[in-house]
């Protein structure tokens, strides 16, 4: 009988658990000289703790409005976003925004880019805690040799490297990500893939990241989210992605599964969602 009640008790409490990341019946929209705009409309999502979630949408249906949501730089019209229970009204060292463009400031060095954030997130820190933490950030993503070049010296790969490092180091519980590697190479995006899982296997922070590209979400994520397009734009489909983890890429595009999977998106998005100009 104790067992029954301890039970009962684990799945009331189960079920009253506030989700990790909440984005509640949430709606935007803008104001336009022809009037409003509603980007998106009536979008529920709940994201578990270590999760990684990949979103994928045409142009202009509200992928990077709503990013911009759960950052704090914008807020729903209608609706909430919560982290942790907690109202989403601004942006805060919790959530990390790492965008395609690497947004580094181009005077300081790789180095100088992470210690600012650093310095900014952890004012009661000693400057060795702050150079500790630099240095473990620039080593986790490679650029150790690099910490004292400027952007204008480093690859695109590195910039990006820098501008994770730099957003990891502030130790959020949700790292942003709005397609980070859709400017890359197709060998230096393969690369900086691996290397974004690997630190989130290690990491286990939270991932929300936009992409165009479905064999990326397939390798990288836990569930892909397919937009329908704008105007009120809202969730489609959420597609749980089966492989086990760690992933090895090759195994993976060897599994038919993986096709069905592929396929399956590719119809959502060129035929039962097709862009229309």
């Amino acid at each position: 009988m104790q067992t029954s009640n301890n039970a009962k008790l684990q799945l009331k409490e189960t079920i009253n658990r506030e989700p990790f990341l909440a984005i509640d019946r949430v709606s935007k929209v803008y104001p336009t000289p022809n009037g409003l705009y509603p980007v998106l409309e009536d979008v529920n999502l709940t994201i578990n703790e270590g999760e990684f979630v990949c979103l994928i949408g045409h142009s202009g249906c509200g992928k990077s409005t709503l990013l911009n949501m759960v950052s704090g730089f914008n807020t729903p019209s209608e609706g909430e976003v919560r982290l942790r229970g907690n109202l989403i009204t601004k942006p805060g060292p919790d959530r990390m925004m790492v965008f395609q463009n690497y947004a580094l400031l181009p005077w300081k060095t790789a180095y100088e880019n992470v210690y600012l954030a650093v310095k900014t997130a952890f004012p009661n820190k000693s400057k060795a805690e702050k150079q500790a933490i630099v240095e473990e950030h620039l080593a986790m993503v490679g650029l150790t040799e690099a910490a004292q070049k400027r952007p204008h010296q480093l690859s695109g790969g590195m910039k990006q490297r820098v501008a994770i490092a730099r957003a990891l180091a502030i130790r959020p519980e949700i790292l942003i990500l709005d397609e980070p590697f859709g400017a890359l190479d197709a060998i230096t995006k393969e690369e900086l893939q691996e290397e974004l899982l690997s630190i989130w296997r290690d990491h286990r922070t939270t991932v929300l990241m936009i992409t165009h590209d479905i064999d990326e979400a397939l390798f990288l994520a836990d569930r892909l989210v397919m937009m329908t397009n704008g105007p009120a734009a809202n969730i489609g489909e959420v597609m749980d992605i089966p492989f086990s983890r760690p992933r090895d890429r090759a195994q993976i595009m060897e599994d038919p599964q993986y096709y069905e999977l592929r396929n399956y998106a590719l119809d959502f998005l060129f035929r039962r969602f097709a862009h229309v100009e």
